[in-house]
């Protein structure tokens, strides 16, 4: 496979391979997060609905595009990204995956609702954290701090959004039916007996919203690992986006340049003043790798890995440059630098992207984790974290807030946790029936504990590994 030595294509397929087993995980892990309400309700059969659900999850991730990809990718500082020494990436890519896939079985054995998103998330700032400490390290950080910011708010934020949306839902339910149809939406099901076929329309098109936007959000994450594993290993393939002609990259490199070079340095501090002159130097090297001839309209492969670098350098710089307070740039000028770095048509479409094969085994990966493994949870999920059953309305209503609450986020390019989205979206609905009291504390404690652990563990055991796996490789 791509002219590999073979002790690199067995870590490359062991690697696509754990990369698959962790969606696969995520999968039967997060399943109960969409179909707990209809098996619970009896709107469908267990059978059917993880089948329909892990269709659904297909879907997601094949339609759902690679913001949220690209955002992962990004967590991880440049140099990290852009090692040339591949056992380097190959100790990376182990120790995510294995952190990942150790933590998420367990809490799975134990029917935690655990979210897949901090455990993919802790690992990978673990795995940061500890190239802090590598001798190639020269900015003193491992992690990207910005992007680790934001999706840390749009994971503290996105379940108190759902427990809060949930109240309001069910408050507006209360108020709005009559009381022959409140009695009948708020009432407990039957067990054995399917709802009113209306109630059951409603319950399956939500739970297939929850599937779709979990696949689109949960399943970018795989994809992001995947190309994590290609780049790191195989940059020689996977560095650019193959498909786009590298010339195209002169017209954002022009008028990048034409932008910095106005920028007055003197008034710049040393940092804002190295990355400029770094900026204009990468650009210089790139314009002078595509002035010479290209066969196939492609850059030759010893300088694909570099290319990826200089832009990679030239995005941070140039976003670092934008927030500077003493760049004095025109409102013009920001504007032209965020078009030229951007994803549509700026530079960073050579390195943001993902290949259809990638996209389809992660598809299937996450579909079929997701008919399997779903008992535990939903159980958790549909009766102990309210000290009631689960009723209509509260099944409804978790799904409507966890499945737009996805689904902004994933329009948005932010990473979030379907599991703990529609676990404060029950707990807000059993608090909207009869107040705090009518939670169970102990599952509530146990899910808890579980969110507050997810990260320091994770953090903790991948940047361990990452440790050994590069003393070991």
């Amino acid at each position: 496979m791509f002219g590999l030595e073979t002790d690199i294509f067995l870590l490359l397929a062991f690697s696509l391979f754990a990369a698959c087993a962790f969606e696969f995980v995520n999968g039967f892990h997060d399943t109960a997060n969409a179909v707990a309400t209809v098996i619970y309700t009896n709107s469908l059969k267990p059978n059917t609905a993880v089948v329909w659900s892990g269709f659904c999850n297909f879907l997601g991730v094949f339609f759902g595009g690679i913001a949220v990809a690209m955002g992962i990718v990004n967590l991880l500082p440049v140099e990290l990204l852009i090692d040339q020494n591949v056992y380097h990436s190959v100790a990376m890519v182990m120790a995510l995956l294995l952190s990942a896939i150790v933590w998420n079985l367990g809490t799975w054995y134990f029917g935690l609702p655990s979210s897949s998103s901090h455990t993919l998330i802790g690992s990978i700032l673990g795995v940061g954290l500890a190239f802090t400490f590598m001798p190639e390290n020269t900015r003193g950080t491992g992690i990207n701090t910005t992007k680790a910011t934001e999706i840390f708010i749009s994971l503290l934020v996105s379940p108190l959004f759902g427990f809060s949306l949930a109240i309001i839902l069910m408050f507006i339910l209360r108020r709005a039916l009559d009381k022959p149809l409140r009695n009948l939406v708020f009432s407990e099901p039957k067990k054995n007996q399917p709802p009113p076929n209306w109630i059951r329309g409603i319950l399956i098109a939500t739970c297939t919203l929850v599937s779709f936007f979990h696949g689109s959000n949960d399943g970018q994450k795989g994809v992001g690992m995947i190309m994590l594993i290609l780049i790191g290993i195989t940059p020689t393939y996977f560095a650019l986006d193959s498909s786009k002609d590298p010339l195209m990259m002169q017209d954002n490199l022009t008028k990048i340049e034409t932008v910095v070079n106005r920028v007055d340095s003197s008034l710049l501090s040393a940092r804002d003043r190295t990355e400029l002159t770094e900026t204009k130097r990468e650009i210089a090297m790139l314009q002078s790798k595509l002035s010479k001839p290209l066969v196939d309209n492609a850059l030759p492969e010893d300088d694909r890995l570099n290319a990826r670098r200089s832009l990679l350098l030239i995005n941070r710089n140039i976003k670092d440059l934008i927030d500077s307070d003493t760049a004095n740039l025109s409102t013009a000028d920001v504007e032209t630098l965020q078009a030229q770095i951007g994803e549509k048509d700026g530079l960073r479409r050579f390195t943001d992207y993902a290949p259809d094969w990638v996209i389809l085994m992660i598809s299937l990966s996450l579909g079929l984790g997701t008919m399997v493994g779903w008992k535990r949870i939903v159980v958790t999920i549909g009766e102990k974290i309210g000290k009631q059953h689960l009723t209509y309305a509260q099944g409804a209503s978790a799904e409507l807030v966890a499945a737009s609450t996805i689904g902004v986020s994933s329009w948005l390019g932010l990473p979030v946790s379907t599991t703990h989205v529609l676990s404060s979206g029950i707990a807000g609905t059993m608090v909207a029936n009869k107040g705090i009291r009518n939670l169970q504390a102990g599952t509530v404690r146990n899910i808890a504990i579980a969110w507050i652990l997810t990260l320091p563990v994770t953090m903790l055991l991948s940047g361990t590994l990452y440790v050994f796996f590069r003393w070991l490789f």
